[in-house]
């Protein structure tokens, strides 16, 4: 769903481009996500007003722009930690903000959420952590909760590192954790806030491949908060952007073709690296 911009400054039409390649975008199911009318905002600061999109199933799908423009903050209003200041949000056919009891706690058990720094206990090791989630939320023995965990650390390459202290290991493997957690009660969508931040492009890249593998092999559907061209372009199905100044979306589509056939000037900016 696409509406025009309300730019006090005239912004030129957001832009939506195609979904390209039907290799790549895999011809997505229904939608899982629906965001319709959303604004935001903290006491007289309004970050973004009238966002509207869809996530299908099975897709990578990228909210992205520049530093302010409330990437971070359209993350935490979809998963129900900031309300929206006018619009709706509903994740598989279920309004987030009205659900209330079982049915909210229904929902949210079927998302998982990877933070910035993974947000890992620092006096657990990566397989206590990834455990949490099943010792909270399902009546699985301790033998039977360690062997789900160790398949989740499994799928992201950290086998090995089992027995290991967040503090014992690299950033690109806290990160890795912080998504096995995320996996451990088998979401059928996962929310990422940043997860190339702090990394070297060798770890971002293998980092990137490990999004894509997941979403191919396993049907999951990723929302992934970024900033970085690189990770925005090699995982993403399709994307959004904001912007700080327009205060809200000014483009959606495939990241590549945003990329190559732009004619908004923040856009090109953004994909180009060039002045605006």
């Amino acid at each position: 769903m696409t509406v025009s911009p309300s730019d006090d400054r005239g912004a030129e039409p957001r832009e939506q481009a195609s979904t390209g390649d039907p290799d790549r975008t895999g011809d997505h199911g229904e939608a899982v996500i629906r965001c319709e009318g959303v604004a935001a905002g903290f006491d007289d600061r309004e970050l973004f007003r009238d966002v509207s999109f869809e996530v299908r199933r099975g897709e990578v799908f990228v909210i992205l722009g520049g530093s302010g423009c409330g990437k971070s903050t359209l993350l935490k209003l979809m998963i129900g930690l900031v309300p929206p200041r006018a619009g709706r949000v509903s994740i598989l056919g279920t309004d987030v903000w009205s659900a209330e009891g079982p049915a909210r706690l229904a929902l949210l058990r079927r998302i998982g959420v990877m933070w910035q720094q993974g947000a890992l206990f620092g006096s657990q090791t990566l397989l206590e952590n990834v455990e949490m989630p099943l010792a909270e939320h399902t009546s699985l023995r301790p033998d039977a909760r360690a062997a789900v965990a160790r398949v989740k650390l499994g799928l992201v390459g950290l086998s090995e590192a089992a027995a290991r202290l967040p503090s014992e290991v690299s950033g690109g493997m806290l990160k890795r954790a912080g998504v096995a957690r995320a996996l451990a009660l088998d979401p059928p969508i996962l929310f990422l806030d940043e997860p190339s931040a702090g990394l070297d492009p060798i770890t971002s890249a293998g980092l990137d491949a490990m999004i894509k593998d997941l979403a191919r092999t396993l049907g999951t559907t990723f929302v992934v908060v970024t900033h970085e061209l690189a990770s925005i372009l090699a995982i993403g199905d399709r994307c959004i952007m904001l912007d700080r100044e327009a205060k809200g979306m000014i483009a959606q589509g495939d990241p590549r073709r945003l990329r190559d056939e732009s004619t908004h000037p923040t856009v090109r900016a953004f994909f180009r690296r060039e002045a605006a």
